[in-house]
């Protein structure tokens, strides 16, 4: 019941909407009426407006780190174990893809997983971060280097700790981000994915 309790709550944490929640309280167009209609920093940043997309952006991967050092301070308590604190990490990251608070329709989870791997390690994040903004900087594709960093984020994780109890999560996501960039994907193979900071009408 507790793990229960715990996962909910990671849910709910990563149902938060800050796309919509920065763009409304900064009276700008809903993130979901322009671009990719992606509620997420990347097409935030489309509307020209470059903190919103930043607290976006850092919103999105709070709540990911939240839930995980949340579960890994209190969890223990609550007869909590490995089995739930992955849970609690693949919950969040659901959250922000199917929210409750968009009807199911999310974003495509790049921060939050971001934020999900700070608290599980910072030598971790800070791994993919760096690979995410490696291919960013060369390639300015955001979708591209999500992609690359989804496919190294397992690989570094069983570097640093094999199989450990975060593994099933860590590769969760990482099918869940590919899965989620399928469309990107496509573009990216066409010659039409939309580079970093490129409006689109």
């Amino acid at each position: 019941m507790s793990t229960l309790v715990f996962v909910l709550i990671a849910y709910l944490i990563g149902s938060l909407p800050f796309a919509v929640i920065v763009s409304r309280t900064m009276g700008l167009a809903d993130p979901r009426s322009y671009g990719s209609g992606n509620p997420g920093a990347t097409n935030v940043l489309r509307s020209g407006n470059k903190l919103a997309a930043v607290l976006t952006l850092v919103g999105d991967a709070f709540k990911g780190w939240l839930a995980v050092f949340l579960a890994e301070r209190f969890a223990g308590a609550w007869g909590v174990g490995d089995f739930g604190l992955a849970a609690v990490a693949l919950a969040v990251f659901m959250g922000h893809l199917y929210p409750v608070f968009l009807r199911f329709a999310g974003g495509k989870g790049v921060a939050t997983a971001a934020g999900v791997l700070l608290a599980i390690s910072p030598v971790l994040g800070l791994a993919v971060i760096a690979t995410w903004l490696i291919v960013a900087v060369f390639f300015r594709y955001s979708s591209l280097a999500a992609l690359v960093s989804a496919v190294f984020a397992p690989l570094f994780y069983v570097l640093m700790f094999g199989f450990g109890p975060y593994a099933p999560a860590v590769i969760a996501m990482a099918v869940l981000l590919i899965y989620r960039h399928r469309g990107n994907i496509a573009k990216l193979m066409a010659g039409k994915e939309s580079r970093i900071g490129q409006k689109k009408s």
